[in-house]
């Protein structure tokens, strides 16, 4: 079970446009490493406009942004464009960085369950360690979550 104090684990993606993301890019700055359960549904479509809206501010702050699901490249590319999102979007098809994170697993819905990706969200010190781990995220106002906690 990752917790606050841990060194993050080592990942490393293919986003939206087809370049190369990991861990390793972001020493040095804090980063906000988000995980959601599906490109274009309402409450991932809410979380990813909100850290659009508050990018410049978070760059200023000193954080990066990157979101993880496991929907493909394709997806992601037509998801960010649609909404001029500014940020990688790790496209985890094989559920590695999802399962490195303990970001995929059992749900319920409506009294059945199954498996799928479960939102959450990890802000990365400058060295790789985890400063905090949100479970109950406000797909609404996710950055000001973060802002207030950190």
């Amino acid at each position: 079970m990752l917790k606050v104090g841990d060194k993050a684990p080592a990942f490393q993606g293919i986003d939206q446009n087809g370049n190369t993301v990991s861990l390793d890019k972001f020493k040095g700055q804090k980063l906000i490493l988000y995980f959601y359960p599906k490109d274009n549904t309402p409450g991932c479509t809410a979380e990813a406009c909100d850290f659009r809206d508050q990018y410049q501010s978070l760059l200023a702050k000193g954080f990066a942004v990157v979101g993880v699901s496991a929907d493909s490249e394709k997806s992601h590319a037509k998801f960010s464009n649609k909404f001029n999102l500014p940020f990688p979007l790790i496209a985890d098809t094989e559920h590695q960085v999802l399962n490195a994170y303990e970001a995929y697993g059992e749900k319920k819905l409506y009294g059945k369950t199954y498996m799928g990706v479960i939102r959450k969200t990890f802000v990365i010190n400058s060295e790789g360690v985890i400063e905090q781990i949100i479970e109950k995220v406000d797909t609404k106002a996710p950055s000001a979550q973060i802002l207030a906690l950190s």
